[in-house]
């Protein structure tokens, strides 16, 4: 954690140079308590008012309050420094980290751990600066104090009243700690299952669900109450234990001093110094086990965070790999072979080349492989034969950034997010103005069906878009891409969710966005692609055959059989 707050070492020092005078205050105020009560334990015709005593006495109370105060202020920025940079740091590190690595873990699972972790930095830099560092700073204040003062005797018992507490407290807490991962897996599993079952609302709705959703949290709430209730019950033996060693030195300090005061080596005053040297480290010391104990939960919530920051990224850019020079936007597939997994080949030795400013379009089944096409040039994966080329450039060679920067898509699954339709269109060119945004929704057909929300383009899309139809967010998507006017397009089944009427609208003005720009269109209706230069038809990850659409047609083969289908079924 150290990096994290280095950038204020100067605060950490005043912190702790004001924590140390703070202790020095407290340490103080029993001291001056003894003299208070050894002046006035005196016969009456001897006494007087020690009133520089007492001004002194509420001085250094007012002094120990004073530099806690201002220890917790000078370190306020130090700890929500550190929380805001390691947030900043783990949220760019995600999106730095493959796509597979997002497909494969849940995404409540990544939430509860960004919000345990951070969180755990705050009570782990907290418990330091105003528990324990000010706990052992006061210990050996106070050990010094007796030891120097007193019978070693004191001291000795003081040491090892805290040593058994401190190896007690530790060997509860390892044993233990086993019902906290246990309660923190289930809470995640819990949470995951909770919002899987919230973002499919829908489907949940579709197969009547309710109950079944409602029984599966509840089974799992089930093991995290069993582990729960395991926790605390172990806790309270663990409180009971540090209650009782804390009251046994106790009594033997007290028993000590009492004997000292019987045999006239010590006064009321030392009697009551050293009462109050005890309540003052004790207090703090019995909510040591309780701070120890939050800390170790804390580690535990902070494991699983670095453990996300020790992911590495799956696809990285090489050592100074330049940016991609665009030029006339020419894409090349040059023998590419692919798979998500070895023994699930997806595509083999695909190899086509799409010329700047033309269309390719790829058709096909569903697992065909035609998807996959668009992730591996968007460079989500790398392929394992083969290379995909861009004006020359092999992709893997330039840096991920500028090559998504010349490549604009329409995705087939649009997810928007919860915010204003304004919000998702320019979120393509954040530099864009507002006239800009509004002639991209016109093109994509959209600006209307805006204009007649309520709110317009500020109303709100919902979590993931749901308040959209699936036509409308494809449209919201394509006004996107038409915003970001990037050299090199990817279509991906984008009118798939549009009925024929609003298809045609729209496919005349992806044909206008596409005009001088190389366009990769995978397409499931054959009507939206018949003006393509070049079809591939794909099948089991290989292209099978390939053409224009009159050329297609007259081969009589897959794509001839699929265009024939789709004119039934449109008829």
């Amino acid at each position: 954690m150290w990096p994290y707050i280095w950038d204020y070492r100067g605060r950490v020092l005043a912190a702790l140079m004001a924590l140390v005078l703070a202790k020095i205050a407290n340490v103080g105020v029993p001291i001056l308590l003894k003299y208070l009560i050894d002046d006035l334990n005196q016969p009456a015709e001897l006494l007087t008012l020690p009133l520089f005593l007492l001004l002194i006495y509420g001085a250094l109370r007012l002094s120990s309050s004073f530099f806690n105060e201002l220890r917790d202020a000078l370190f306020a920025r130090v700890r929500y420094r550190a929380m805001r940079r390691l947030s900043n740091e783990l949220l760019t590190h995600l999106h730095q980290l493959s796509l597979r690595f997002h497909l494969e873990r849940r995404t409540g699972a990544i939430s509860r751990d960004l919000e345990r972790g951070t969180r755990s930095i705050s009570s782990i830099l907290n418990y330091l600066v105003f528990n324990i560092i000010p706990t052992i700073a006061e210990l050996l204040l106070i050990t010094g104090i007796l030891l120097w003062n007193y019978h070693f005797s004191f001291t000795v018992i003081t040491l090892v009243t805290i040593a058994v507490y401190v190896i007690f407290t530790f060997m509860m807490m390892d044993w233990r700690v086993k019902y906290r991962h246990q309660m923190n897996a289930s809470e995640s599993e819990a949470n995951t299952q909770a919002i899987d079952s919230l973002v499919n609302y829908e489907t949940v709705k579709y197969f009547g669900n309710e109950a079944f959703e409602a029984r599966r949290y509840d089974n799992t709430l089930s093991e995290w109450e069993e582990s729960a209730v395991k926790s605390q019950t172990t806790m309270s033996a663990l409180n009971f234990g540090q209650a009782s060693i804390i009251a046994i030195g106790v009594t033997l300090i007290m028993i000590a001093a009492s004997r000292e005061v019987v045999a006239g080596q010590m006064s009321i005053g030392d009697l009551v110094l050293v009462n109050a040297f005890l309540l003052q480290l004790f207090i703090p010391l019995n909510f040591l086990g309780v701070v120890y104990r939050s800390m170790k939960y804390a580690f535990i919530d902070m494991g699983n965070l670095f453990k996300l920051l020790d992911e590495k990224p799956e696809i990285q850019d090489k050592i100074n790999a330049p940016a991609l020079i665009v030029g006339d936007g020419t894409v090349e597939f040059k023998n590419v072979s692919f798979f998500y997994q070895k023994e699930r080949p997806i595509l083999h030795h695909i190899s086509f080349t799409i010329p700047a400013g033309h269309k390719v379009a790829v058709v096909g089944a569903s697992g065909a492989g035609k998807s996959t096409l668009a992730r591996l040039l968007l460079r989500f994966y790398d392929v394992q034969g083969g290379g995909i080329y861009i004006n020359g450039q092999n992709i893997s060679e330039v840096t991920q950034a500028s090559l998504r920067a010349a490549i604009g898509i329409v995705p087939q699954d649009t997810v928007l997010f919860n915010e204003t339709i304004f919000y998702n269109i320019h979120y393509a060119l954040p530099s864009a103005n507002k006239e800009a945004v509004i002639e991209a929704a016109k093109l994509a057909n959209i600006h209307e069906f805006i204009l007649q929300l309520p709110q317009g383009y500020d109303t709100l899309v919902g979590e993931r878009g749901l308040k959209l139809s699936g036509g409308e967010k494809q449209r919201v998507a394509i006004a996107r891409a038409i915003l970001k006017r990037p050299k090199i397009l990817i279509f991906d089944e984008a009118t798939s969710a549009l009925d024929s009427h609003s298809e045609q609208a729209i496919q005349q003005a992806l044909s206008q966005v596409a005009e001088n720009h190389t366009t990769l269109v995978i397409a499931h209706r054959l009507s939206t692609i018949v003006d393509a230069e070049q079809i591939l038809v794909m099948a089991n990850g290989m292209i099978i055959e390939r053409g224009n659409h009159s050329e297609l047609l007259a081969l009589n083969g897959t794509y001839s059989q699929m265009w024939a289908l789709q004119q039934e079924t449109d008829n």
